[in-house]
């Protein structure tokens, strides 16, 4: 089935703005929000949401106070400074402590506790979710604060998006996901069919555009570029569109700014929802009819 994922090299670029566009012109959809850390799609789709699950993202040592003798052991061989001695009455020499945002999970404190007075308890704050929204399905998550292994969230969120596409027989996926190049980014584009990358005109976007194109070469995906907000610089516009000439990559299409697009996010809708007719819905809706929908009608049963 095809999976096609939009990419930012930064934030601030409008990469879920177009993702919500993209999802609004489409039916039969399935949309996988993979921007685990600051998922926020949800809030202009508005699934209604059918599964709501736990994620486990790792462990954390807790201590129990009934049996520690303070001996200080856990503290000794803690390589991540997450234990220390605070000052309490009840306990003359200073009372053991761990800190659940420095703990790392490594199970070291539970192995060499001489009592074993430290157990890991799941660390099962985060959430993943699939649900309905209306133009098709939505699988999405939200990591904790704090937690750890956004990459395997990415992961499961992508698993559960193709198990969605098979069981409706719909076999089109479009991920929203996460900016910058980190493990997230990797576990968002692994396997897909086409990267969108979508930039903005100025130093640092066009910056973390070439490192970000530089990962998913790596990889051996096609990909493309869209530069969102041209109107906001044309000059650094051209410089993106000359440099990705000289290195043979598709500008797929430019965008305007609009106030309107921050409108209808604020009433939940994509602009090309609030207003279609507007241009910059027009130039969204011409890339969509030259990049995604030519993907998804390569593939049998994917009508819209």
């Amino acid at each position: 089935m095809p999976e096609i994922v939009l990419l930012s090299g930064k934030g601030g670029t409008g990469k879920t703005s177009l993702a919500a566009a993209f999802a609004t012109l489409g039916k039969n959809l399935v949309v996988a929000d993979c921007d685990v850390d600051a998922a926020n799609l949800y809030l202009v789709l508005q699934p209604r949401d059918y599964i709501y699950e736990p994620f486990i993202s790792g462990y954390k040592a807790r201590i129990d106070y009934n049996s520690c003798t303070q001996c200080g052991l856990c503290q000794e061989y803690c390589r991540f400074g997450a234990i220390s001695v605070i000052t309490d009455p009840a306990y003359p020499k200073g009372k053991i402590t761990i800190s659940h945002t420095a703990c790392d999970g490594c199970k070291l404190c539970a192995r060499i506790c001489p009592i074993q007075a430290i157990s890991m308890i799941p660390s099962d704050k985060s959430l993943w979710f699939a649900g309905n929204f209306r133009n098709g399905k939505m699988v999405h998550a939200r990591l904790a604060p704090g937690e750890e292994n956004s990459g395997k969230l990415v992961s499961l969120v992508r698993e559960k998006a193709r198990q969605t596409a098979k069981e409706t027989g719909w076999q089109r996926i479009i991920i929203d996901g996460p900016p910058g190049t980190g493990c997230s980014a990797i576990a968002s584009m692994t396997g897909t069919d086409k990267v969108i990358v979508v930039t903005e005109p100025s130093r640092s976007g066009f910056h973390d555009m070439k490192r970000i194109l530089e990962l998913v070469h790596q990889f051996r995906i096609p990909s493309c570029v869209i530069i969102n907000k041209f109107t906001l610089n044309k000059g650094f516009t051209r410089d993106i569109e000359n440099w990705c000439l000289e290195n043979n990559i598709q500008v797929a299409g430019k965008i305007s700014f609009s106030p309107d697009i921050v409108h209808a996010m604020v009433h939940c809708a994509s602009i090309t929802e609030w207003k279609p007719s507007s241009e910059t819905a027009s130039e969204i809706k011409a890339v969509y009819n030259k990049i995604i929908l030519p993907a998804f009608s390569a593939f049998r049963g994917s009508g819209e």
